[in-house]
């Protein structure tokens, strides 16, 4: 199990599925021959080169300087900010790609708004359309969350409905969502619980839900002023198939959120939310007010929570928590 948590980590960073290989043999044999290395991964040659360059360029491997051959893994700390800042530069030229889709796509299309690739809903008329979306999907739903948010009476209990009949749910909520007053306790957790596959990350690019394959809707949200008064309708187009490409590297690059299937035994509710919102990079103030308790309440919790995951630190005990399942 330790293991393949490890491999899912690594090809969150990037790390391919043989170097993964080479990599888990060095944690088992390094130092080590190369060529050692390479027969219990079961690799040679022109592979077993390729798959230890890519550990040696991401940070996570060298020679161990006592002879020519000798490989083993290095400390993960200054290879691990590498490949996070390659996913991040990768998520942002991704944010690029899709924004100069649509700019394109603005300038060609939004003009004639009734040109049916493309439809415009505002105010009042926003909530039963999403509603009318959840209610459509027949396989998947595919989402990225964040503020501000559509006051839709019923949400959570489409959501529910749309996993009882059996579509997938897939959505990456920014770390604002889970901040929002109510909403990790009343929104996010219920239909995680139910099975709906959540991941987080610090920021979303946009406010996007993609129904089947079949349309997406696009917020045109403004943040700072939390209005919510206008959304896209987006056909099968160009800007369709970006904004899915845009939601597929969002999803690899986020945090696993998980629900029933990862409950520790005698872990409280307040407990799972607090870990989610500190894994999450909330602060102590939004923490304690999620869970209904003290800023020294909270300390205590934290570090019963640090003792019982054997951590000496907040970083720790996350990192901890997620290879345990509690995340």
């Amino acid at each position: 199990m330790a293991n393949e948590k490890l491999g899912e980590a690594l090809r969150f960073l990037g790390i391919g599925p043989e170097a993964v290989l080479v990599y888990r043999r060095l944690l088992e044999l390094g130092p080590a021959p190369l060529s050692a290395v390479g027969a219990a991964a079961g690799l040679e040659g022109v592979e077993l080169a390729a798959a230890y360059g890519e550990l040696v360029d991401s940070g996570l491997a060298s020679g161990a300087g006592q002879g020519p051959d000798l490989a083993a893994p290095v400390p993960p700390a200054a290879g691990l900010e590498i490949l996070g800042r390659r996913r991040a530069a990768e998520l942002d030229a991704s944010r690029l790609t899709v924004g100069s889709a649509f700019e394109s796509f603005r300038r060609q299309r939004l003009a004639g708004y009734h040109d049916p690739l493309v439809e415009i809903v505002t105010g009042d008329a926003i909530g039963p359309r999403m509603r009318q979306a959840w209610a459509s999907a027949r396989e998947q739903i595919r989402q990225l969350d964040s503020p501000p948010y559509f006051p839709v009476e019923g949400a959570t209990d489409d959501a529910l409905a749309t996993l009882a009949r059996g579509v997938t749910q897939r959505v990456v909520y920014s770390r604002e969502s889970l901040e929002h007053p109510g909403q990790l306790e009343h929104s996010i957790e219920p239909v995680v619980e139910a099975g709906e596959q959540a991941r987080v990350l610090p920021s979303v690019p946009v406010k996007l839900v993609i129904i089947d394959d079949a349309y997406a809707l696009v917020s045109l949200s403004i943040k700072e002023t939390d209005v919510y008064t206008t959304m896209l309708v987006v056909q099968p187009c160009g800007l369709l198939s970006a904004l899915v490409a845009l939601f597929e590297q969002a999803w690899q690059n986020a945090l696993p959120f998980h629900g029933r299937s990862a409950r520790p035994a005698g872990l409280p509710p307040a407990d799972r939310r607090l870990l989610r919102l500190l894994a999450a990079g909330a602060s102590d103030d939004v923490i304690a007010r999620e869970i209904g308790v003290s800023r020294r309440t909270l300390f205590r919790r934290v570090q019963v929570l640090m003792a019982r995951l054997g951590a000496t630190s907040r970083f720790q005990m996350a990192l901890q928590a997620q290879r345990s399942g509690w995340l």
